[in-house]
């Protein structure tokens, strides 16, 4: 079964990331709690947020938030970074030993991705790829809306733009459904597909807001 199969591939990433940790921690003091891993891994995926970026997508309190990076800081997990434009905000970033320690899940899926490229053709890769943009981008709605909620709440962005190839029309529907308009099309190239032509839709702030409260 289909269900089967994902999840078998899921729980696979899961464990050798799990054994790894323990791997690389079982001569070393206890480092990172559970909690404080995941927010690692969040602020990882955020990329450079302020701490009031952070909580605002943890749904915690800027209180909580500060004591959680606290202790990430003394660590030597996370470094704080002033604001270049407002000298009041610090950036947070991970520092090489969160890198070297935990990052381990990143390079499994290199090495992964490697083994598929040369177990299947490129046509086979370039539907996969295919099938997982669809899978991104159409089957998990409700990280797309917390996405567009953090992009212009916490943000503060004006727009946001997403793209999708041209003949990939389901993809077109959800886009629009979300209330982005259409920009132009372009030709990108990829590793599998070039001079691929590619639409361009963007949403404004305005627009979104008036979509929630309309």
């Amino acid at each position: 079964m289909l269900d089967e199969s994902f999840a078998q591939v899921y729980t696979k990433f899961k464990l050798h990331f799990y054994q790894e940790i323990f791997r690389r921690f079982q001569d070393r003091e206890a480092s990172l709690t559970t909690v404080e891993t995941f927010c690692m891994e969040s602020i990882q995926a955020l990329g450079r947020p302020t701490v009031n970026e952070f909580a605002g997508f943890m749904r915690i309190s800027p209180p909580n938030a500060a004591y959680k990076v606290n202790s990430l800081v003394k660590k030597g997990y996370v470094r704080k970074v002033q604001s270049a434009s407002d000298r009041r905000e610090y950036h947070l970033e991970v520092t090489q030993k969160y890198l070297d320690y935990y990052n381990v899940s990143r390079s499994y899926i290199q090495t992964v991705m490697d083994r598929v490229a040369a177990r299947f053709t490129p046509e086979e890769c370039g539907e996969l790829e295919e099938m997982l943009r669809i899978v991104d981008r159409e089957l998990m709605p409700e990280v797309v809306e917390e996405l567009l909620r953090y992009g212009f709440q916490e943000l503060s962005l004006d727009e946001i733009w997403v793209t999708h190839y041209q003949e990939n029309q389901q993809s077109r529907r959800v886009i629009e459904k979300s209330g982005f308009l259409y920009a132009f099309t372009e030709k990108l190239t990829d590793e599998f597909f070039p001079d691929r032509p590619t639409c361009f839709y963007f949403l404004t702030r305005q627009d979104w807001e008036g979509r929630r409260h309309g």
